[in-house]
């Protein structure tokens, strides 16, 4: 009885320490992706900057990534506390290397998305693009 009694005490001790010993995923409140029109395809590689406003008015970068083979971007702004990643950001795609690299000049060189987080929630902010035409949209 006794033998059962120490593994039970074994037992709960390492339930208790293994919510301490594993690290957490992160959750990110933004993500984003690029779809290339013209290739009905996701566009890869495109290097993508998020910025949030300052008080004064002044854009700050926060990171950069690079979509991946989806055309995808999902970890871009971490969520934070309660309210606190409220405020004006903007995406900046950076389109004309995409559409060099495809032997197709793009009458834009950059594709610049500015949004607002008000809440809690999840922010997806895709583009859909083609060398000469860009659209944008709240996702999911």
């Amino acid at each position: 009885m006794n033998r059962w009694i120490r593994l039970g005490a074994v037992a709960f001790a390492a339930l208790m320490f293994a919510g301490w010993s594993v690290a957490q995923e992160p959750v990110y409140q933004l993500s984003t992706h690029m779809l290339d029109l013209s290739q009905g395809a996701p566009a890869a590689g495109v290097t993508v900057t998020l910025y949030r406003q300052a008080s004064d008015g002044r854009w700050t970068p926060l990171c950069e990534r690079t979509t991946d083979r989806n055309g995808r971007i999902g970890d871009l702004l971490p969520q934070a506390g309660p309210g606190d990643n409220r405020g004006l950001y903007k995406l900046k795609f950076e389109t004309e290397p995409y559409f060099a690299a495809q032997g197709l000049r793009s009458i834009y060189p950059f594709v610049e998305v500015v949004f607002r987080i008000e809440g809690d929630g999840h922010y997806h902010i895709p583009i859909t693009m083609s060398a000469n035409g860009y659209s944008t949209y709240r996702g999911n």
